[in-house]
């Protein structure tokens, strides 16, 4: 599936698009803007909708730089 992957039982919490965009004080637009351009990586539900990896949003909320699969590693997140 183009831009993310399918949703694994995992026992992390994903977040919603509006619930990145509350922490980053963005638009939710904005959020899957960022999700398409490989800023950030999403995962989607089976009806199509994009979930966030909470640890990966924190992540970059303290700045630090994470490797999603659709971004080279020498590209730092411009979010």
């Amino acid at each position: 599936m183009r831009g993310g992957e399918i949703v694994e039982s995992s026992s992390e919490r994903l977040l919603t698009p509006g619930e990145v965009a509350a922490l980053f004080r963005v638009d939710p637009k904005t959020v899957t803007r960022w999700a398409a351009a490989g800023r950030i990586s999403s995962i989607r539900t089976p009806g199509g909708h994009r979930r966030f990896r909470e640890s990966e949003v924190h992540a970059l909320l303290r700045g630090e730089e994470v490797l999603t699969a659709d971004r080279p590693s020498g590209d730092s997140p411009r979010v």
